[in-house]
C-alpha cells in the first residue's frame, strides 16, 4: 500500500498539469490578441507624444533574447519610471525566429508604458523569422522623424541587399535636415577592443564592402550615434564625430564582469538635437534555477504556438501517462488465479462450443487436424460443436457441424490459405441461433477477429489457442520480414490474446514467449491430443503391403510430415540428407509426406542433387492412412521452426518412432534429448550426426522407440478433451463472475 500513495499523488499532479495545459492552449488561441505591423502603431504614438516638445529621451537595449527574469522583471520597471519617451531594441529582442518567440516578446514589450521599436537582427531572422517580423512589426529597414531628430533602422542580416540599403540611406540623408541622427544596426560596424566571450567574425557587420560603405556614409553625413547589439558587452568608440555603441546586456548571456554586464543606454536629446549618452548599469545576476525555470516556461509556451500538431502530441503523451498512472493506482490487480472459482456447474451439462478458424478440413494441416480431433472428442462427451471455417471445393456436402464461409481470395498454388467474406450477416445470425456457451478461436486475425467480435456481441467468453508462430510466415506477407516479425506479428498476437478471456498453449516455451511480449490474459498449458489408440492399431500386413508398393526392401526409412512451404525448412533437410548419404553405408530412404506451393521447386532441387532415390516427395496422404505411413518408418525427421507444439512429432512417437528435430519453441517440450530422440541447433553437421547415430545403432534406436511410445501415451485425445473441458469450465465460471461483479458495480 505504501507504493500507491506516491503513485496516486503523481496521477493527480499529472491530471492537474493536463487541465492547465489545455486551459492555457484555449487562452492562447481564443483570448490572446493577434498583432501586426506594430511599428506603424508605435511610430504614430511617438509622433503624437513628441508633438510640441523641444527635446526627448529614449533608451537603447540590446540582446533582450526573450528574457523574462532580467528584461521584463528588472529592466522594464526601471524604464517605466525613467521618464523616457520611447525604447529601441538594437537587435536580438527574440531568442529565435519562431512564432512562439515573437508572441513572447510581444507579451514582454506590452509591459512597457512607452512606445518601442525593434531592429531586425540575426535572432529575428532565424528559422523563417523574417516573415514573422515583417507581419508583426513591419519592414526590415525604415526611418522616421522624431522631433528634430531622425532615427534610421538597417538590416544587417543579409536578408535585404546592402547595396540597396546604402543607396536608400544616401538618398534619405542627402535630403534630410534633421538636427541629429541616430542609426540602429544589429551587427557592430567596428571591432571592439574588449575580450568578448564567444566572439566570432560573423558577429560583426559583413561583408566588408557593406561595412566600408556604411562607415563612409556615416562620416559623410555626420551621423551622431550608431547603436548595435549582437555581442554580450558594452562598448563605446569614437570615429570622427560619431559615437559607435555596442550594447548587449538587456537579458541575454553575460559574464558579469567589467565589459559584459546587464545594462541599457539612455540618450537625452535636447533643443536643436544636441544628444548626450548615459550608461545605466544594473548590478543583478539571475539565479541559475530561475534561468532554467524561465527556459522551461518559454519551451512550454513555444509548444503551443508552433501549431496544433505539437499540442496534440503533448496532450496525447500526458493522457497516456495519466492512464498508466490510473491503472497503477486505482485498478485492483490480482496476479494469482482465483482458486474459489468452481467450474463444476458448467461441466455438469453439455456445452455448446463455436470454433472459428482460418483453415479446416479438407485442407490438411496441423491446425485443421487439431480442431477435428477436439471436435470429435467434445462430441464424444455429449457437447455440441459448430465450426465456422472457409469454403473449399473438395469439402463434403453434408456437414451439419460446419458453417462454411465463402472465400473471396485464395493464396498459394493449391489455395492453402483463404480470405473469407467475414462481413456476411448470416454468419452472426447462424452462430447466434446456435447459442454457444463459449467461442473458441484458433487464429489471431481474420476469422479469429470475427469470432472475437461475435463473442462480445453475444456476451460469451472467448478462448484462443495459440497454434502458430506467425513471425515465421513473413514470406507470405508483402512487407519486409523484419518489419512483419517485430512490429506486426508479435503486436498482433499480444493485442488479440489480451482481448480474449483465456489462452490455451501447447507448451511451456510458448507460454514464456507470450509473457515476454506482454500477454496478461490467464493462460493454460495444454498440449494438443493425438489419437494414440488409432496410431497403435496398425497390422504388420498393412505395413508390409505399403513397403512392397513403394519398392522398399532392406532400406531404413526416414519419415517426415510437413506442408511443403518455406517456413517448414525443407531445404535444410534436403541438404542434410545429401551429406548423410556420403557419411554412412546404411541404405535409407526419406519419405516426405505433405503438399504445398513449394513442391515443384523442391523436386527440382532434389533432382539437381541426384537424390531422387533417397528423398521422395510422397504428396498428401489421407488422415485415415497416416498411422501405417508412420509405422513404415524407423526414424522421424523434422526441421521446422514455426511450430508451437509439433503434433506430427507426437503422432510419430505414438507409432514408435524416435525423433531427430531442429530445436525450436514447439520442439523443446516434446523431444527429450537422448530419451525419445534428439534435438539440435539449426546446424547441418550436428543434425546429421544425431541421425547417423540412431541409424547405425540398432540398440539405441529400439530403446528410444520404446521411450517414444511411453511418452506419447500421455497425449491421448481423450485426456486432451477432458482437460480442455476443464479449461472451458474455468473460463465460463470466471467470465460469469466478472459479469456479476460489473453488474454489482453498476447497481452500486
Amino acid at each position: 500500500m505504501r507504493r500507491k500513495k506516491p503513485l496516486k499523488l503523481l496521477f493527480y499532479i499529472n491530471l492537474i498539469i493536463l487541465c492547465l495545459l489545455i486551459g492555457y492552449k484555449i487562452y492562447l488561441n481564443l483570448f490572446a490578441a493577434e498583432f501586426e505591423v506594430l511599428h506603424h502603431e508605435q511610430v504614430q504614438q511617438i509622433s503624437k507624444k513628441l508633438e510640441n516638445k523641444e527635446g526627448f529621451s529614449f533608451a537603447v537595449v540590446g540582446n533582450i533574447n526573450n528574457s523574462i527574469g532580467i528584461f521584463e522583471r528588472r529592466i522594464v520597471p526601471v524604464l517605466n519610471k525613467a521618464g523616457l519617451d520611447l525604447v529601441v531594441s538594437a537587435g536580438n529582442a527574440v531568442s529565435g525566429g519562431g512564432e512562439d518567440k515573437y508572441r513572447a516578446v510581444r507579451g514582454t514589450l506590452s509591459k512597457l508604458d512607452i512606445p518601442y521599436l525593434l531592429t531586425f537582427g540575426d535572432n529575428e531572422n532565424e528559422g523563417f523569422g523574417s516573415f514573422r517580423f515583417y507581419e508583426h512589426f513591419g519592414p526590415y529597414f525604415f526611418s522616421f522623424r522624431a522631433g528634430e531628430s531622425r532615427l534610421i533602422f538597417l538590416d544587417s542580416t543579409g536578408k535585404t541587399s546592402w547595396q540597396w540599403q546604402i543607396r536608400w540611406l544616401n538618398d534619405l540623408l542627402s535630403r534630410d535636415n534633421s538636427a541629429s541622427c541616430f542609426l540602429f544596426i544589429c551587427h557592430p560596424p567596428l571591432h571592439t577592443d574588449q575580450d568578448v566571450p564567444f566572439k566570432e567574425q560573423e558577429d560583426y557587420l559583413r561583408p566588408p564592402e557593406f561595412r566600408d560603405a556604411l562607415l563612409s556614409t556615416v562620416e559623410k553625413y555626420e551621423i551622431d550615434m550608431v547603436f548595435s547589439a549582437n555581442l554580450p558587452v558594452y562598448s563605446e568608440q569614437m570615429l570622427g564625430n560619431t559615437h559607435f555603441i555596442t550594447t548587449g546586456g538587456a537579458g541575454g548571456l553575460v559574464l558579469n564582469n567589467e565589459t559584459s554586464f546587464y545594462h541599457f543606454v539612455r540618450v537625452d536629446v535636447g533643443k536643436h538635437g544636441k544628444a548626450s549618452l548615459l550608461l545605466k548599469r544594473l548590478e543583478v545576476g539571475q539565479h541559475p534555477i530561475l534561468k532554467q525555470i524561465e527556459s522551461l516556461w518559454l519551451f512550454i509556451h513555444s509548444l503551443f504556438y508552433v501549431g496544433y500538431l505539437n499540442f496534440i502530441l503533448l496532450i496525447s503523451v500526458l493522457l497516456l501517462i495519466t492512464i498508466k498512472l490510473y491503472n497503477s493506482v486505482f485498478v485492483e490487480k490480482d496476479y494469482y488465479p482465483n482458486y474459489d472459482i468452481d467450474p463444476g456447474p458448467w461441466l455438469d451439462k453439455p456445452l455448446r462450443v463455436a470454433m472459428f478458424t482460418n483453415n479446416y478440413l479438407p485442407f490438411i494441416g496441423g491446425v485443421p487436424l487439431s480442431i477435428e480431433r477436439l471436435r470429435t472428442g467434445l462430441c464424444g462427451c455429449g457437447d455440441q460443436v459448430l465450426v465456422v471455417a472457409p469454403n473449399y471445393r473438395e469439402q463434403t456436402e453434408q456437414e451439419e457441424h460446419v458453417l462454411r464461409v465463402p472465400s473471396v481470395l485464395s493464396m498459394g498454388k493449391k489455395g492453402e490459405f483463404r480470405i473469407t467474406n467475414i462481413f456476411l450477416p448470416r454468419i452472426y445470425r447462424k452462430v447466434k441461433k446456435f447459442k454457444p456457451d463459449i467461442i473458441h478461436l484458433h487464429h489471431p486475425f481474420w476469422m479469429g477477429s470475427l469470432g472475437l467480435f461475435v463473442a462480445r456481441r453475444l456476451k460469451v467468453p472467448a478462448v484462443y489457442t495459440y497454434h502458430t508462430r506467425l513471425e515465421e510466415y513473413s514470406h507470405f506477407v508483402p512487407l519486409p520480414g523484419v518489419l512483419f516479425r517485430n512490429l506486426i506479428s508479435h503486436a498482433m498476437v499480444k493485442r488479440f490474446a489480451n482481448k480474449c478471456d483465456s489462452i490455451i498453449l501447447p507448451t511451456y516455451s510458448t507460454q514464456e514467449y507470450l509473457r515476454i511480449i506482454g500477454v496478461t490474459t490467464p493462460a493454460f498449458v495444454q498440449p494438443t491430443g493425438i489419437e494414440y489408440k488409432r496410431f497403435r492399431q496398425v497390422s504388420d500386413n498393412e505395413v508390409r503391403e505399403l513397403k512392397e508398393s513403394l519398392g522398399i526392401v532392406d532400406e531404413r526409412v526416414f519419415v517426415s510430415v510437413s506442408r511443403l512451404s518455406n517456413e517448414k525448412n525443407i531445404d535444410f533437410m534436403i541438404d542434410a540428407i545429401n551429406d548423410l548419404r556420403k557419411q554412412t553405408k546404411v541404405k535409407f530412404r526419406f519419405l516426405m509426406i505433405g503438399e504445398g506451393h513449394e513442391r515443384d521447386r523442391l523436386q527440382q532441387r532434389i533432382e539437381s542433387l541426384g537424390l531422387e532415390k533417397e528423398f521422395i516427395l510422397v504428396g498428401s496422404v489421407a488422415p485415415a492412412d497416416m498411422p501405417k505411413w508412420y509405422h513404415l518408418g524407423d526414424i522421424f525427421l523434422f526441421a521446422s521452426k514455426s511450430e508451437t507444439q509439433g503434433m506430427v512429432i507426437l503422432e510419430a512417437m505414438a507409432a514408435g518412432l524416435p525423433v531427430v528435430a531442429v530445436r525450436s519453441s514447439g520442439i523443446d517440450d516434446v523431444v527429450r534429448n537422448g530419451f525419445n530422440g534428439f534435438k539440435t541447433p539449426e546446424k547441418q553437421d550436428q543434425w546429421c550426426k544425431r541421425i547417423r547415430r540412431i541409424l547405425e545403432d540398432d540398440g539405441l534406436r529400439k530403446e528410444m522407440s520404446e521411450n517414444a511410445l511411453k511418452f506419447a501415451m500421455d497425449y491421448s485425445v481423450e485426456r486432451f478433451t477432458e482437460e480442455l473441458r476443464q479449461i472451458y469450465g474455468f473460463t465460463l465460471a470466471n467470465f460469469a463472475e466478472k459479469q456479476e461483479s460489473e453488474r454489482f458495480s453498476g447497481d452500486k
